[in-house]
């Protein structure tokens, strides 16, 4: 026994000393962390601070451009994956196109998106808007690509001169595509789907109940793709002076696939003027030197340039001392309950910012960004009840719709005193996709049978098994009542008779345009168009603007702060070895400093509902 005892009381004080070690250890990465952070932007003053006068100006984000940059707990795990992307918001963008164009110092724009991609088609035309904008300040705007897709050169075609390597790429495929529909692989696997959909047009679930798109969704999809491919024509084929049916033939005739040696493609585009000519990388690099001068400071032989990343730093912010705020909160991806993550709204995190929003003093109106196609009731509905709670205290909310507000993106828009729709926006769907599918003829096949007892009628049933009549009509009263309260929501949200919504509804979607003819959107504007509305009726003389998001966490921080101030990259091997052991011994320091008492038996859990 008093063996026992000492090896217990070794075992103790060994824990208790490497707990001691280990949060020393903790100390050290924080005072490290604190150092980076007070010492690193000192020592790289002079680093960060180029000037750019006589320099090209190089805009090619690498990433997606969308409305609010988001942060996830797991980002370390996102980028080993792939799952997760740089990310460019939009606004500042935007701000950074419009500050070249007022720099008399920065004699030229030269742009690349071919590494960019952007959360929808709206978000796409409005870039090529601005970098338009750009070219009739008369900046001279140069594109040099080695590849360009349908959004690439729809901003390449905003340039005073486009310039394309002699065995690149160029294919301008257009939008649209196909869908795979599944229902005779359901049936040869026995698998039955059971559709509690509402509304003819309510297509989500399609791809597993038929063998081809109904009239209806095609239909619907036809009226929104052709206005967005003909607006995306009409800009490029006014940036480059050409007929837009010479881009339509080419879009229908030169496809591409391979991302190189499209010599075909690259010489009816020759022809036809789409773009200005081929480069080489040494021709092009040699072309800008005769252009702009000859990079005296640089290490090798080129041209004087400044990237966008430089240059942004030195872009002053615009401030405001105004007590008065108006609050910009960004739904962006599919709604879910949970926290905010990039493609997901999550409502647990929306919800907060809406409260600290209305939660502030200062706060007189909500500019609500949706940029969503739906997604959870429960989830819209929590949002929808944190908007309703602002406006009893007298705040005023304006929703401006994205590149999609559609179904859930609708519903979360409700309780909006107006409503902002970009041109190009893609809206309504209002209805109700409910589909289930039951495996009683697969188990039946594979020699599966199911018996147990329970205490009603349904309290053991599952997929498993069949659902008879009255399960039946249970599901279908689901899918009625849910689409009975959305359609009402909407009626009253735009002072419209049930039966008005009713007609307009079915599930349809709406191009912008078609939305505001039918009373879905009192306005077609963008984001800064809502935000002057909200001012406006708030009566506000002076306001500022709080673009509300979620804060990245310590190893974010820490991993931006590597990026920025030492110049290191988060795709090297090494680097995201060590920053992934870091945060490995992140995780375990918090388990020690915060220890829990896990006595869980998962196998022994009766599931309750």
């Amino acid at each position: 026994m008093n063996q026992i005892k000492s090896i217990f009381s070794w075992l103790n004080s060994f824990l208790e000393k490497a707990r001691i070690i280990m949060l020393n250890i903790a100390t050290a990465i924080v005072l490290i962390f604190f150092i980076i952070l007070i010492f690193g932007p000192i020592t790289s003053i002079e680093s960060e601070v180029k000037d750019p006068s006589g320099r090209v100006l190089f805009i090619d984000p690498v990433g997606t451009v969308v409305d609010q940059e988001v942060f996830s707990s797991d980002f370390l795990l996102e980028i080993a994956t792939g799952s997760s992307t740089e990310q460019i918001q939009t606004r500042d963008l935007i701000q950074l196109i419009r500050a070249a164009g007022q720099d008399e110092d920065v004699p030229a724009v030269l742009v690349d998106f071919s590494s960019t991609s952007f959360a929808g088609p709206t978000t796409a035309i409005n870039i090529a808007k601005e970098l338009k904008s750009l070219r009739d300040s008369g900046k001279r705007v140069i594109a040099f690509n080695d590849r360009l897709s349908t959004t690439s050169y729809l901003m390449a075609s905003q340039a005073s001169e486009i310039w394309l390597h002699p065995v690149g790429s160029i294919s301008i495929r257009g939008i649209g595509g196909v869908r795979a529909y599944q229902k005779e692989l359901y049936e040869n696997l026995k698998i039955n789907f059971h559709n509690y959909s509402q509304g003819d047009f309510k297509s989500a679930v399609e791809s597993n109940t038929r063998t081809n798109m109904s009239e209806n969704d095609k239909m619907q999809r036809e009226d929104l793709l052709n206005p967005i491919w003909d607006e995306m024509k009409f800009l490029m084929a006014q940036g480059r002076g050409i007929e837009i049916n010479d881009l339509q033939s080419f879009a229908d005739e030169y496809i591409g696939f391979f991302g190189e040696a499209e010599i075909g493609n690259i010489a009816y585009a020759l022809e036809k003027n789409i773009i200005d000519g081929t480069k080489s990388f040494p021709e092009f690099r040699q072309y800008m030197i005769e252009e702009f001068g000859l990079d005296e400071e640089a290490e090798t032989e080129t041209y004087k340039t400044i990237s966008y990343n430089d240059y942004k730093k030195q872009i002053s912010k615009d401030y405001s001392n105004s007590d008065n705020q108006i609050a910009v909160i960004t739904v962006e991806g599919v709604i879910m309950e949970g926290e905010i993550m990039q493609g997901v709204a999550g409502a647990n995190g929306i919800v907060n910012q809406i409260r600290s929003a209305h939660e502030d003093e200062n706060t007189k109106a909500i500019v609500f960004r949706v940029n969503s196609p739906g997604g959870s009731v429960i989830a819209s509905e929590m949002m929808r009840d944190e908007l309703i709670a602002a406006k009893r205290k007298g705040i005023n909310v304006i929703v401006s719709m994205g590149d999609y507000a559609a179904s859930g993106g609708v519903y979360i828009s409700t309780p909006a005193d107006y409503i902002f729709a970009e041109p190009t926006t893609i809206t309504g769907s209002i209805g109700v996709a409910i589909a289930i599918p039951t495996f009683e003829n697969a188990m039946d096949y594979i020699g599966v049978n199911f018996d147990g007892v329970f205490t009603s009628k349904y309290a053991g049933w599952d997929p498993t098994q069949a659902i008879d009549d009255n399960l039946d009509k249970i599901f279908e009263s689901w899918g009625a009542d849910v689409y009975d309260r959305f359609v009402n929501f909407v009626a009253e949200s735009r002072s419209k008779s049930y039966e008005d919504i009713i007609n307009i509804a079915g599930g349809r979607v709406w191009i912008a345009k078609s939305a505001k003819e039918i009373g879905l959107v009192d306005e077609i504007g963008g984001i800064n168009d809502a935000i002057t509305y909200a001012a406006k009726i708030s009566e506000l003389e002076d306001y500022k603007i709080k673009y509300y998001s979620e804060s990245p966490s310590p190893e974010a921080l820490i991993l931006e702060e590597l990026i920025e101030n030492f110049d290191v990259s988060i795709r090297d091997t090494k680097v995201f070895s060590a920053l992934n052991g870091i945060a490995k011994l992140y995780e375990t320091l918090i388990g020690i400093q915060e220890p829990k008492a896990l006595l869980t038996c998962n196998d022994c859990l009766v599931n309750l509902d």
